[in-house]
């Protein structure tokens, strides 16, 4: 469960109180698709806090943590555990949470920086924005072939203005691959991963075979690998 934790976004209000006087809280968000819902209850259960929200004109849910103990638990779940921009955020949630229990004096530790492939983070990242891809060219007049290949896009700037290239290129030299823009004409530009070769499929599924995804995107995964198969014995070219 803790790799689902490992791709969240920390919210921490720049000011404790509105201009009314409404007191702003912290929070840790999760989005999870919808037909995740028994897994983002589960963890619900397991953790013993927060709330699940349907996200609003999408088919994805929000697990929602934004009481004290909640955020306490949670933050010493991941110390250490966080990587790329958002680890800016968890700076602040420490602040917050030290501000709110002075007596607790939480010390957030570096970033990680051991290599991808020695821990289930990037599972985490996977869960929540990979996608695995299989594309058939069924109406070609030669031959009939097979595309494949796993997809990692994010935004080029995150909601509080750092730059998430770094982080990118980490991953596609994990990988074997490019970071490539996409979008650039629109208004969410961003930057992604792509592998295209054997090699690189392979990289993703030997990796997510020692650290599994525990959502239904694990389904997907399994009916990828089998057409990675195809690739793998030579038999995708048709006939």
């Amino acid at each position: 469960m803790l790799d689902l934790l490992k791709e969240t976004t920390i919210i921490v209000p720049s000011q404790e109180r509105s201009s009314k006087g409404k007191l702003h809280y912290a929070s840790i968000q999760i989005v999870f698709r919808s037909n995740d819902f028994p897994v983002v209850t589960l963890l619900c259960q397991v953790l013993g806090y927060g709330s699940i929200s349907k996200k609003k004109q999408s088919a994805a849910y929000v697990y929602t943590i934004n009481n004290l103990d909640g955020l306490i638990d949670i933050a010493n779940l991941i110390n250490g555990k966080m990587r790329g921009p958002e680890y800016n955020q968890y700076i602040k949630l420490i602040e917050y949470i030290n501000k709110k229990s002075p007596n607790l004096d939480l010390v957030a530790l570096p970033a990680d920086q051991s290599s991808l492939g020695s821990n289930s983070w990037l599972t985490g990242f996977i869960e929540a924005d990979g996608s695995f891809q299989v594309r058939a060219s069924l109406q070609s007049k030669i031959k009939k072939r097979l595309g494949l290949s796993f997809e990692l896009s994010q935004s080029r700037i995150t909601h509080y203005g750092h730059s998430t290239l770094h982080l990118m290129e980490t991953i596609g030299a994990f990988l074997g691959v490019n970071v490539n823009s996409i979008r650039e004409i629109l208004n969410n530009p961003q930057y992604r991963v792509r592998t295209n070769t054997i090699q690189s499929n392979q990289k993703i599924r030997d990796y997510l075979m020692e650290y599994p995804l525990q959502g239904t995107k694990y389904l997907d995964f399994k009916d990828w690998c089998v057409v990675l198969e195809f690739f793998e014995k030579e038999i995708h070219l048709g006939k």
